[in-house]
């Protein structure tokens, strides 16, 4: 199957600078997860980029060669969850991307599947919250960046573990900024619609298969019926997004999801 062609990347729009602060990014051996760890590092964040993928960070290690900012590799499962926790402590920012997806319906939905989405996915990202804070709140700065989706504010059938993560997710997310507003910690989504990654390209058969369709009919209409700009996401610009609210200047943003879905949301 061949998808839309993709725009010619495009150079970062806004100079940013988090020299001196220290990022974690979870997911970030490929797609979305690498392109915030390498949008991090270029703004001069030390960056711990996390995921159980040894070579994909490996990978993402060799690329960061030459950035204002490093990257340090940690091989972790999110599922120990008491690693999670412990790896997000010193963290000034810390963005919560790691994901996984299984299409399915929900009377077949294998149920060990769906506790590990909801593991990685939703208690992951509490664990790590919950490590980062008591820095964040003791220097009164930090930004939490949750990627949602935009399956964080619509479902979907047959994705009945990530929607149930990603709306979870949401409501994680806004209470961080309640709690966090006091001491200078700002917390927000980002959802994207479908992003050129591996995750989404792995759907195709299993959308082929649920809906009984061919796989070449399965990204015009399935993924992109809904869209308006029909095309899928870049990584590099939800990075951009992503890097932009983890900037001093957007200290008066949170308890928001920003949606870059091309827009499927103004239905």
């Amino acid at each position: 199957m061949t998808a839309p062609t993709a725009p010619a990347p495009l150079p970062p729009s806004v100079a940013l600078d988090l020299g001196g602060r220290t990022a974690l990014v979870t997911g970030a051996a490929g797609g979305i997860g690498r392109a915030c760890a390498l949008r991090l590092a270029g703004a001069g964040a030390k960056v711990r980029a996390v995921d159980r993928d040894a070579t994909g960070l490996k990978r993402l290690t060799a690329r960061a060669n030459g950035l204002a900012g490093t990257v340090e590799p940690l091989v972790l499962d999110l599922t120990d969850l008491d690693a999670a926790e412990q790896a997000a402590a010193g963290t000034d920012i810390l963005v919560n991307n790691a994901g996984l997806q299984l299409v399915r319906p929900l009377e077949t939905f294998p149920p060990e599947v769906f506790h590990t989405v909801l593991t990685v996915m939703l208690e992951a990202p509490f664990r790590l919250i919950r490590g980062a804070l008591p820095h964040m709140y003791g220097q009164g700065w930090g930004r939490i960046v949750n990627l949602s989706s935009v399956h964080g504010l619509r479902a979907s059938a047959f994705k009945s573990a990530y929607v149930s993560a990603k709306h979870g997710l949401e409501g994680l997310s806004k209470t961080a900024a309640l709690e966090g507003a006091p001491h200078g910690v700002t917390s927000n989504c980002v959802n994207p619609g479908y992003v050129r990654t591996p995750l989404v390209q792995r759907q195709i058969a299993d959308q082929a298969a649920a809906h009984g369709i061919p796989e070449d009919r399965v990204l015009t209409e399935i993924l992109l019926k809904d869209t308006a700009l029909k095309r899928l996401v870049e990584p590099h610009e939800v990075a951009e997004a992503v890097a932009y609210l983890c900037t001093p200047q957007a200290s008066f943003i949170t308890g928001t999801s920003l949606a870059l879905d091309g827009g499927w949301t103004a239905h």
